[in-house]
């Protein structure tokens, strides 16, 4: 009975009472908020008129009542000062005032002169002055008093207004427009680790993204809860057989959304195409990020691959069947940058003869369009189409080292107009390792944890101004990352995001990618094709077919190799009947404290060169220089700089190039160089 009483009660209360009982409790409690001005104003009349019974004729109260004013006035000034400036002065003047009419009040009498008067008109409106502030308080639009300015109070932004707040799923976006003349933009970045600190969260749950067009406006974001916690397996391909001009996801953010970038450009998106840049520090999750990004690239029907892992593919072996072109490092991959250029001026000529001011994906398709056709007459011309090509270096700091900090620049600064997204992985993108130049052209970075002191060269200074903060994590959370690159809206640059996690379970998976690519990936197109194999000869054979397509042919090598003559090529011209050569001029007679054996003359050793060149490019060996001659030399008694001497001469005639190695040339084919 006493509880369904109190739900009756309660249903009364909400519903509003109409009789004059109701009606007085009503306005009581709303008026409860209003009354303690008006009792400090009614305790002051109180305390005058006590006062001047007691103290009426005593100097020494006047002087302590002075005395206890002006402490009071003071005390309430110096206690009001983490409050707002208009708060401290209000309660000082409201203190001053009243404790001046009470002593007054003591000394002269509360009807004395024009003090009744004050205390008639005075105390009502100093109590309705707090009325009012307090009516403006509970104003939901009202600025200067509400719990966010509060919080900018704190930090040192008190002059700062707050907009309403936008409230998404795990995010809220505040406009913030700080005090015209008097705060900027950077105020409010020096304020994210204090502001977090005040919310009691993460450092990097806080950022700011400045108003391009202000100095003093801009947008706090705010993300309660880290979703990144939670390790995510690699789910596999996000959109197998689609286009590579489709996004990559590689993870998601912290609020959820999909962590996605693009390689090539839009035109009608107006986004550029890019290269990526990968930067991680030991434990920091840099290979499952790759593996991320690799398997979302080779999961697409037009692109092909060129990879250089200096690691002999330790993480990538199950995709390396899927890859156009796989080397391990050393001179192969010197071979593979050689190429990588020659591919940018061939891949251009195709593009502008076939009218693409980029690289689309209608440029992978068969040209039969005569708005892209390359033939004189406006009529179809029905080329091959081309691929987009990714030259992924793999721990590329091992390969700066061996071919100079600025290896990979003209490949950086040129490549995006011919359809190529230059791919580096290495863990401190420093400047005594990669050229600045280098580094200017790689407009993508996927930032993972590192030292805070090499935060600098992952990240743009205005993304780290407005809270990125890689260097907070460290090696302790693999896989967090920051990515900043084309078609990503910039507001999510400082947020962080995670990759996703490859585990054993994932190795099957990556292999049945591989297979598929193999099968049904895009294949290098001819002018592709034809740029590498006239720098790599023989060492450029594209991708493999599957392991069936090898059985049978390798098994149609064998049965043609079972019919022919069992000896070594170079040993077919040789009559084994034939008598052995007697002494030719030149063979040394064996001296003390002399080598003995045959010297060549200038003729022959110019032609034991040719076919020494010609070896190297028959086992792929296409970037050569002195010391790669050491064993022949010691063979044929010839010195090395007469080697050397052999290289000049062989460029001027075409049969070497010049590489960005000082001392280190390229083979030209043979059937390129006639």
């Amino acid at each position: 009975m006493a509880e369904r009483n109190s739900e009756q009660q309660h249903e009364l209360h909400l519903r509003g009472s109409s009789d004059a009982g109701g009606i007085g409790k009503y306005l009581m409690h709303r008026a409860k908020p209003h009354l303690p001005p008006w009792l400090g104003v009614a305790g002051s009349g109180l305390a005058g008129a006590l006062g001047h019974l007691r103290w009426a004729d005593s100097a020494g109260a006047g002087v302590g009542l002075t005395l206890a004013s002006v402490a009071l006035t003071g005390t309430t000034w110096w206690v009001a000062r983490s409050t707002s400036a208009q708060r401290r002065l209000h309660s000082a003047i409201t203190v001053a005032a009243g404790s001046a009419w009470v002593t007054a009040a003591c000394l002269a009498g509360p009807t004395t002169g024009p003090i009744d008067d004050l205390f008639l008109m005075g105390g009502p409106g100093l109590a309705l002055s707090w009325n009012v502030r307090i009516v403006m308080r509970r104003n939901p639009d009202a600025a200067g008093e509400g719990s966010d300015s509060g919080l900018l109070e704190k930090v040192g932004l008190a002059k700062a207004k707050i907009g309403t707040a936008k409230v998404e799923p795990n995010r809220v976006t505040a406009p913030i427009a700080l005090e015209p003349g008097e705060q900027t933009n950077e105020d409010v970045a020096k304020s994210l680790a204090r502001i977090a600190s005040a919310l009691d969260l993460p450092t990097s749950a806080v950022r700011y993204l400045p108003d391009a067009g202000s100095a003093r406006r801009g947008e706090l974001v705010v993300v309660p809860e880290d979703m990144l916690e939670e390790v995510v397996e690699w789910p596999g391909p996000s959109n197998a057989g689609g286009s590579i001009a489709d996004p990559l996801v590689i993870g998601r953010y912290d609020d959820g959304a999909p962590l996605q970038l693009w390689l090539p450009g839009d035109p009608g998106a107006n986004r550029n195409s890019t290269h990526v840049l990968i930067a991680g520090g030991t434990g920091s999750g840099k290979g499952d990020t790759a593996l991320n990004l690799l398997t979302e690239i080779l999961s697409r029907k037009d692109v092909i691959v060129w990879l250089s892992d200096p690691k002999a593919f330790q993480d990538f072996a199950p995709l390396r069947p899927g890859l156009d072109w796989g080397v391990e490092g050393g001179t192969d991959t010197e071979v593979l940058v050689e190429a990588v250029k020659a591919a940018i001026p061939a891949r251009t000529r195709w593009l502008g003869d076939h009218g693409y001011r980029q690289w689309v994906p209608g440029c992978a398709q068969v040209q039969n369009s005569t708005k892209h056709t390359c033939r004189e007459d406006g009529r179809a011309c029905g080329c091959a189409g081309m691929p987009f090509l990714v030259a992924w270096m793999e721990e590329a700091a091992n390969t700066l080292r061996a071919l100079g900090d600025d290896a990979f620049t003209g490949i950086a600064q040129e490549a995006r107009s011919a359809g190529i997204a230059l791919v580096v992985s290495l863990q401190r993108p420093s400047y005594d390792q990669m050229s600045t130049s280098t580094r200017a052209s790689l407009p993508s970075v996927i930032a993972l944890g590192c030292d805070p002191r090499d935060e600098g060269f992952s990240l743009p200074d205005e993304v780290l101004a407005a809270g990125a903060h890689p260097g907070a994590w460290g090696n302790r959370r693999p896989g967090y990352c920051y990515v900043v690159s084309p078609g990503i809206d910039e507001s999510r640059y400082p947020s962080p995001g995670r990759t996703w996690r490859f585990t054993a379970r994932a190795v099957p998976v990556m292999e049945m990618l591989a297979t598929w690519t193999q099968r049904n990936g895009a294949g290098a197109d001819p002018i592709t094709a034809q740029a590498a194999s006239g720098v790599a000869g023989r060492l450029y054979t594209g991708r493999t077919a599957p392991e069936g397509e090898q059985a049978v042919t390798a098994t149609a090598e064998e049965d043609e190799m079972a019919g022919g003559m069992l000896v070594d090529p170079e040993d077919t011209d040789i009559d084994p009947d034939a008598e052995l050569p007697g002494s030719q001029p030149g063979d040394d007679a064996p001296l003390f404290g002399q080598e003995t054996g045959h010297k060549p003359s200038p003729e022959e050793a110019r032609r034991l060169f040719a076919d020494a060149l010609a070896q190297f490019e028959a086992e792929g060996r296409m970037v050569v220089g002195p010391k790669d001659f050491t064993d022949w030399c010691d063979r044929n008694n010839l010195s090395r700089p007469w080697v050397s001497a052999r290289l000049k001469e062989a460029a001027v005639e075409g049969r070497l190039e010049p590489t960005n190695t000082t001392g280190r040339w390229r083979i030209v084919p043979a059937l390129t160089a006639a």
